[in-house]
């Protein structure tokens, strides 16, 4: 009973949430459709009421004659420069013939109810040169009207008084005075007096441009039917989308939610006791991926059953296998000298090694021994590849090398008799970087050898540790009778080795940004003067900082050696 209540909540859900998700993408659908038809609506309107303006502005100028108009223009230009007095425009204005266009050009106003039309002329070199701080004083004036009629008389214009631009028409008036065109595009504003749209017509005589006509043109229409458009589209538009809607969620119900829903309740009957198969899935016949859903989760259903059979003979294999490797683990790090300090009656120097491995065994190792009680040696070596098979390799290698190196030789020759060693039947094709130190202990003088390993670092006596780059010798395993060079090197009372495999250089973090030598050596020279446990460990510390929450792909391992001399 419960598993039956379960399963119709879960169908009642997936219903609503379909319904309403539908619903809204509907919703959108139809907000959207009103927005783009008010919109269409209002862009045709200020076409036509722009073009209107233009025939008002062109019929205003025509009213003129070319010569009248040019006269007048040339007194309102000349006046800009100071060559005449507003006495001589102000008796132009009084002239019979400005009076009788004045009142045609007013009348016309009325008749085609425009807000204002009014000729002018500009100050060229003050509009192309916009001054704020003049403007903010009110001094930035680069209009100069020929003719201005207003809704009263009372606020027109004289003939060459000044005013302002509204700046958003400032580009606008310095493109079309330069080319002697009408603006191309609509200048409309929308200001606490409504909808206006503003015509500016060029007026030119003789192919210049003399002066402009500006027609203002409050858009009654569209402020008196926007909101009548909108609400019979909005309602038509709500109409139309709720029984779409209606017949959508119907027939997609019917055709698709049905069937997902019986493949959730099978679904969930396997979850709560997959012992039991009931095949009811095979008979959804709907020849969609609905079908494939229910033949899929059939075919997951079986493969689920023999998954769990074959995972408990697995699981009990991995815990095997997982103890083995624990035992692996320690063996490993068993095999590596731990103990620290490693030799606490020798005064002469002090040392310090780690070696983090990538996975629960690595191909990394380090080793130090002494040869006799004054020569010690120091190992730093890296197996390609890594797990299990690098491991044992890396057993191999370092038992060849410490067995080679106690009998006596020089490292280059330690490192030839491991080279013929390992090659003989390495059909895996492993081999090892090897850096291997033979130091005299009661001089400090050493002799190295690096077979395709890491650049040491070296650090003098009250200085800073720095990389010491020579070139190397092949990696150990990589051919047969391989001659690997020397490098002679001494270390005075103060100094300081440490070397590391390139788990070190290459950690990366999550950016893929490696940790590289620079930032090795900076940990270093924060303290400089560090034992090898404490430069270590700083090392260490820095590189998880460094890596953060990036996994590790490459074993770190490091080997800190002082000398102190007797």
């Amino acid at each position: 009973m419960g598993k039956e209540k379960k399963a119709k909540v879960n169908r009642m859900g997936l219903r609503l949430k379909f319904s309403l998700i539908v619903s809204f993408v509907g919703i959108c659908i139809a907000v959207a459709l009103v927005l783009m038809g008010t919109n269409l609506m209002e862009d045709t309107i200020i076409h036509l009421y722009t073009d209107q303006g233009y025939k008002v502005a062109q019929t205003a100028v025509d009213f003129f004659t070319d010569e009248e108009i040019e006269r007048y223009a040339d007194l309102a230009d000349r006046y800009i420069k100071g060559e005449v007095e507003r006495e001589e425009l102000d008796a132009v204005s009084q002239e019979p013939r400005y009076v009788e266009v004045k009142q045609l050009i007013r009348n016309l106003r009325k008749e085609m109810d425009a807000n204002d039309i009014f000729i002018c002329v500009y100050d060229v070199d003050m509009l192309k040169n916009y001054d704020q701080e003049l403007d903010e004083k009110g001094e930035w004036t680069p209009i100069y009207y020929i003719m201005d009629c207003y809704h009263t008389e009372e606020e027109d214009f004289m003939f060459g008084d000044a005013s302002a631009v509204v700046l958003e028409y400032l580009d606008t008036l310095i493109k079309s005075n330069d080319a002697g065109k009408r603006p191309s595009e609509f200048i409309v504003t929308d200001t606490q007096f409504g909808h206006n749209t503003t015509a500016i017509l060029p007026i030119i005589v003789n192919d210049k441009t003399i002066a402009f006509c500006y027609v203002e043109t409050p858009m009654k229409i569209l402020e008196s039917n926007k909101k009548m458009f909108v609400t019979q589209l909005g309602i038509l538009t709500a109409v139309v989308t709720v029984i779409l809607l209606i017949i959508s969620i119907f027939l997609i119900v019917r055709l698709m939610i049905r069937h997902i829903v019986y493949v959730a309740q099978e679904a969930d009957r396997f979850t709560s006791d997959n012992s039991v198969i009931t095949h009811k899935l095979s008979e959804i016949k709907t020849h969609d991926e609905i079908q494939v859903l229910a033949e899929n989760l059939l075919k997951l259903e079986i493969g689920i059953n023999e998954y769990i059979d074959n995972l408990t003979k697995v699981t009990a294999e991995k815990e095997r296998i997982g103890a083995e490797l624990n035992v692996a683990t320690q063996i490993q790090a068993d095999m590596l000298p731990r103990i620290f300090p490693a030799f606490p009656e020798r005064k002469e120097f002090d040392l310090y090694a780690s070696m983090d491995p990538a996975k629960e065994v690595g191909g990394d190792f380090y080793d130090f021994f002494l040869i006799d009680d004054d020569h010690i040696g120091l190992v730093m070596a890296d197996v390609s590849g890594k797990g299990v098979p690098a491991a044992l390799f890396m057993v191999i290698a370092k038992t060849l090398i410490k067995n080679r190196a106690q009998i006596g030789g020089s490292p280059s020759e330690v490192l030839a008799y491991a080279n013929e060693q390992l090659c003989e039947g390495n059909d895996a094709e492993l081999f090892v970087t090897v850096w291997l130190g033979i130091i005299q202990i009661s001089t400090g003088k050493g002799l190295a050898a690096n077979a395709g390993h890491e650049h040491p670092v070296i650090r003098r006596a009250g200085g800073e540790y720095e990389l010491v780059k020579y070139r190397h010798s092949p990696a150990v395993a990589t051919m047969e009778g391989i001659k690997f060079r020397e490098h002679e090197f001494e270390l005075n009372p103060g100094d300081s080795l440490y070397v590391y495999t390139d788990g070190v250089p290459e950690a990366t973090n999550s950016n893929e940004e490696m940790y590289g030598t620079d930032r090795m050596l900076a940990a270093l020279n924060r303290n400089p003067d560090a034992s090898p446990e404490e430069a270590l460990k700083t090392v260490k510390d820095d590189i998880s900082e460094f890596v953060g929450e990036a996994p590790q792909f490459d074993d770190i391992t490091m080997l800190g050696f002082s000398y102190f001399g007797k």
